[in-house]
């Protein structure tokens, strides 16, 4: 018999032919996620291939047949389920990767409260006072947050190289237009919760911020990062979380600089092995993603304090983490395959557990929280 080779986006299990495949229907979460094996095919590879289409991890879904549920070592033979078959899935809670079980969503209906005319005309009359610009040039700070802005007033690009700092979350600005480039000595810019997308960023305009250290662009409707994010050596803090995010750009290891990296709720399903270039790496939270490993060139962050990966598909570390991370003292796990058993046989266990624990006991001191057992995430069995 032949093997077929699992895609998991198409969602089915591909053999030299399809001639012999099952087609079920599952149901979950108010959807109907039709999905192709062979009969020969495991439950368990049947779990491997919904976890992308539903977020849930293998062993935090439990699939159920005419009232049964399917082991995991059954075929889909044996087990009785036929072509055309409908399979009930039910998720196990916070057993998921990314923002959690992909379901059908609810149509939002808005609440009203005083009058909303009001409000909108209260929204609609906030202008940017000409003394606003003055203080701008004294200070260096242009603080433009929540103030349901469309666009980035014309005013800021008189600022030039007075500029410092641009706080422009929090608003519906959707174009980012290539002036930003004239802002030259910008050092911090924040366009978090906007309206932005791949297409309405212009990044050989912040190509052009050479002496940039935080860059937050997170909360907006991003896919992909281009390879000038590269030309931004300067970049002390990236802030890419809540975006649609489907990889990294292999010139982040330009970036030798980076000393935090929050990339956590996107879609990332790989990271390129580059970031080992990242030598200033303090925290990196790759959580709440599509991961199922992430490349062993992480061992070589020699100053990485706290790894955040919960909420992925993970099942393996790199080999290295431990023996190499010396300073590394906060490991996020929840939600993920790997055991406190697997992370025991790894070189440079003890060492990493004695400072955690050191932490945990420095925050109990402070009266915070902490605990003696490893809590963060790994199964105790």
């Amino acid at each position: 018999m032949e093997t077929g080779k699992t895609d998991a986006a198409a969602g089915e299990l591909k053999p030299q032919s399809c001639s012999s495949m099952v087609t079920i229907k599952v149901k979950f979460g108010g959807r109907s996620i039709p999905i192709s094996v062979m009969p020969d095919s495991t439950i368990k590879d049947l779990k491997s291939l919904l976890q992308p289409l539903t977020n849930v991890l293998p062993r935090g879904q439990k699939l159920i047949f005419k009232g049964r549920v399917l082991v995991d070592a059954m075929t889909v033979r044996e087990s009785g389920v036929t072509n055309g078959a409908n399979v009930m899935l039910i998720a196990t809670q916070g057993l998921h990767q990314g923002d959690g079980p992909i379901l059908n969503k609810a149509q939002i209906r808005p609440v009203r409260t005083g009058n909303v005319d009001e409000l909108l005309k209260m929204k609609e009359d906030v202008k940017v006072e000409k003394n606003h610009v003055e203080r701008w040039k004294i200070t260096g700070v242009i603080a433009l947050a929540d103030r349901n802005l469309k666009a980035i007033p014309d005013d800021v690009w008189t600022c030039g190289s007075l500029a410092r700092v641009l706080e422009i979350s929090n608003n519906s600005v959707q174009d980012v237009p290539t002036k930003i480039g004239s802002l030259e000595s910008l050092q911090k810019l924040f366009l978090n919760a906007n309206a932005i997308s791949d297409e309405s960023i212009d990044w050989e305009g912040l190509k052009s911020l050479k002496y940039l250290t935080v860059l937050s662009v997170s909360q907006n409707n991003l896919t992909t990062l281009p390879s000038s994010l590269g030309a931004l050596t300067c970049l002390r803090q990236l802030h890419i979380a809540h975006n649609k995010l489907t990889s990294l750009p292999t010139e982040i290891g330009f970036l030798s600089q980076l000393e935090v990296l929050k990339a956590n709720n996107n879609r990332l399903s790989n990271i390129p092995s580059c970031i080992g270039k990242c030598s200033s790496l303090i925290e990196v939270d790759l959580s709440s993603n599509l991961l199922s490993a992430i490349p062993d060139a992480v061992g070589n962050l020699r100053n990485l304090k706290a790894l955040h990966l919960g909420n992925n598909g993970l099942k393996h570390l790199p080999p290295t983490l431990f023996k190499m991370c010396l300073q590394l003292s906060t490991l996020d796990l929840h939600n993920t395959e790997i055991t406190v058993d697997t992370l025991r046989q790894f070189e440079g266990w003890e060492a990493f557990d004695d400072r955690r624990r050191l932490k945990h006991q420095k925050q109990l001191d402070f009266r915070v929280v902490g605990s003696a057992e490893f809590d963060e995430g790994a199964d105790k069995n």
